[in-house]
């Protein structure tokens, strides 16, 4: 290891440690202990939070289905992903004919999405953008599986609430997710610009980790190399206050998509957008939609102060509380405790096969421009020139 790479390295070290949103989980949200056992008193329960999504196990405390929330969602189809769920169960050639089927009948090209049914902050998600890495991935997939249609452009996370007595929701959390990335000088190694590089040096050992296979590589003067396109926080995403984005179409948008899912009250979506303006008017995609364990992500905006995050995160706790709350005297089941560390303790058996992702053996260059059209195909048009189904490409 060269005196340059140790020094950056030992830096990110000190930026992790200082900046709280490279803190562990488990560490950030010990001042929350208390919190929760003051709710847990005042609801006389401790589990009375998982009351706040009916329509979810234990209100999505870990381990939901992802496909089944999707599938919450019928009502909105047209906002949500195209999805299909491949079992880990099933031979390869059994996942490979069920992926080729499911994009024939979408009309779907790649780049598609494979993720984990059940996960959490992007955990085992991939981008596979290529016929081998698609089928490579199937084969080494061991846990049931959504593939997914890539949905292009920019991404949000929008935290909605309604009380189960009140006619309207309402959105807590905007937040604007920008995915990783350097810019080539024509002179510097793509290890010496994530080095160099002042956001990606918070995470440079991951980046260095999965860029392995490309370290040496010099990129063009000017040129954008992506180290991800996954608006995940732990993936080196950066996460900004997006409030500046909710408009009132955005606000009906989300009330009238959460309306239509009978007994969910709480939760955070992740959404695409062809571009800004697009999300303002409340056009977008849906991607994921999580429970009640999610968090209002605005608050890892590195403006954002820790006692503001605190503050953001008591009151998303105290919501959880007290829509549970109104949910159990409505007639909605809790989950035990002994429920809970349960469906901990099987996520985390399972996660342990979730996929690291392909090899990264080329550059990956800026995403293209999108054109004004919608980037998703209707599911009645034919694949584009060069972008036949599957099927035909392997």
């Amino acid at each position: 290891m060269t005196l340059h790479r140790t020094s950056r390295l030992l830096l990110s070290s000190w930026i992790r440690l200082t900046k709280w949103e490279y803190w562990p989980p488990g560490l950030a949200y010990v001042p929350l202990a208390g919190w929760i056992g003051a709710l847990a008193i005042k609801h006389r329960s401790l589990v009375a939070f998982t009351g706040a999504n009916p329509a979810i196990p234990a209100g999505g405390f870990i381990g939901e289905s992802k496909i089944a929330i999707l599938e919450g969602l019928a009502k909105s189809r047209n906002r949500v992903a195209r999805s299909e769920l491949i079992a880990g169960s099933l031979l390869a050639s059994e996942k490979r004919a069920r992926v080729e089927a499911f994009m024939r009948r979408e009309r779907l090209s790649l780049p598609v999405v494979l993720k984990p049914n059940q996960g959490q902050r992007g955990s085992g998600v991939i981008i596979a953008r290529s016929p081998g890495e698609l089928l490579d991935c199937l084969h080494r997939s061991v846990v049931d599986t959504i593939v997914q249609e890539y949905v292009p452009g920019v991404e949000f996370g929008v935290f909605y609430c309604r009380r189960p007595s009140e006619a309207r929701g309402r959105i807590i959390s905007v937040t604007e997710k920008r995915p990783p990335f350097v810019v080539g000088d024509g002179r510097r190694s793509l290890e010496h610009l994530i080095l160099e590089d002042r956001r990606s040096l918070g995470m440079a050992r991951f980046h260095l980790r999965r860029q392995h296979a490309r370290l040496n590589v010099v990129p063009a003067a000017g040129e954008v190399v992506s180290l991800g396109d996954l608006g995940t926080h732990c993936r080196g995403a950066m996460f900004l206050d997006g409030r500046a984005a909710l408009t009132p179409e955005v606000e009906r948008a989300f009330d009238e998509l959460s309306r239509g899912f009978d007994g969910f009250y709480f939760g955070r979506y992740d959404v695409r957008a062809r571009s800004v303006e697009d999300f303002k008017d409340g056009r977008f995609t849906v991607i994921e939609l999580n429970g009640v364990t999610s968090e209002a992500t605005h608050i890892y905006d590195p403006r954002v102060g820790l006692f503001e995050a605190y503050r953001a995160l008591f009151e998303q706790w105290q919501l959880a509380f007290e829509i549970g709350a109104e949910n159990v005297r409505r007639g909605a089941a809790t989950t035990s405790l002994w429920s809970l560390g349960r469906l901990l303790w099987q996520y985390r058996r399972s996660s342990q096969g979730h996929l690291d992702g392909p090899p990264a053996t080329t550059l990956d260059r800026s995403p293209p421009k999108l054109s004004s059209r919608d980037p998703r195909p209707s599911r009645g048009s034919a694949p584009q020139h060069g972008e036949g189904v599957l099927a035909s490409r392997w």
